[in-house]
């Protein structure tokens, strides 16, 4: 989910994953459930190296180790994120890795380089120096995380938010957003709660109500919002997708608007955005 705020069901809908024994000294290990906290949000603060790993592979090991000193060393300047591919295979296939180990170096949630294969210490210094050059001055830095944790306003939203106090949540990320036009985490609460306040006051049975009125858009978009709200999102967006096609003029529109609205629910990375997205184009075209 895009912002930082803990939507339970809606942003944990991945399974919680134990983790598959300890990340190398100055790592973080990353299981579906802190995914987004470690390396998406992470990396608007700080570079994030993502290591996909297997811990069966020696060489896999000693890279680990390799990138672990080196976080250890730079002393918080970027993040190691490791990935334990025989235990989050999700996870490895949202990189789309072809061998282990693989390495990703992400910045404000997009990847800027990588490698494969083991690299002597010496390279992977220069790798590291080039990445901490490439970002520096550009990403927001632990500090600023820190205070805007610290800021009152923001946790109060969050308070509203997590009681499920929708309206007042609504009110108080609204005027943290009218005091700062480009505060990220208050644009993604507020869509986030624009979708919940509508999800969650639609009838239990909508997608049997769906069912039942094929040709019915109300019906077929309430239907959307409950299978969202139930985490089945594939199921959300290929109802959508299959009635743009069927679709025309203004009806058309409505259905392609919501269903943007529901992708802007989710981080563009996620997979399933990224092919709703490509199955939308080809309706429309």
């Amino acid at each position: 989910m895009a912002g930082a705020v803990d939507l339970s069901a809606l942003k944990q809908r991945a399974a919680q994953t134990a983790p598959g024994g300890p990340a190398p000294a100055g790592g973080v290990e990353i299981t579906e459930a802190n995914f987004e906290a470690e390396v998406l949000v992470r990396s608007s603060q700080v570079p994030v190296v993502v290591l996909l790993w297997s811990p069966r592979s020696e060489v896999c090991v000693q890279l680990a180790d390799a990138l672990g000193a080196l976080a250890a060393a730079d002393e918080g300047k970027w993040s190691l994120a490791t990935v334990n591919v025989d235990v989050v295979p999700r996870v490895a296939q949202m990189f789309g890795i072809e061998a282990v180990p693989t390495v990703v170096a992400l910045a404000g949630g997009q990847p800027l380089a990588s490698f494969q294969g083991p690299q002597p210490p010496d390279q992977l210094r220069r790798w590291v120096d080039s990445l901490l050059a490439a970002t520096s001055g550009k990403l927001g830095g632990a500090e600023d995380s820190d205070a805007e944790q610290a800021d009152p306003a923001v946790a109060q939203a969050r308070e509203h938010l997590e009681a499920g106090d929708f309206a007042a949540a609504a009110a108080a990320y609204q005027a943290i957003l009218d005091a700062d036009p480009g505060h990220a985490e208050a644009k993604g609460a507020l869509t986030q709660i624009t979708f919940l306040e509508r999800a969650t006051a639609q009838r239990p049975d909508a997608v049997a109500a769906a069912a039942a009125a094929p040709d019915d858009i109300e019906a077929a978009l309430a239907a959307a919002d409950v299978e969202i709200l139930n985490q089945d999102v594939t199921a959300a967006f290929d109802r959508l997708i299959a009635l743009v096609r069927k679709t025309s003029g203004d009806e058309r529109t409505a259905v392609r608007t919501r269903l943007i609205e529901l992708f802007e629910l989710f981080d563009t990375a996620d997979p399933d955005v990224i092919k709703g997205r490509r199955n939308l184009a080809n309706a429309l075209y």
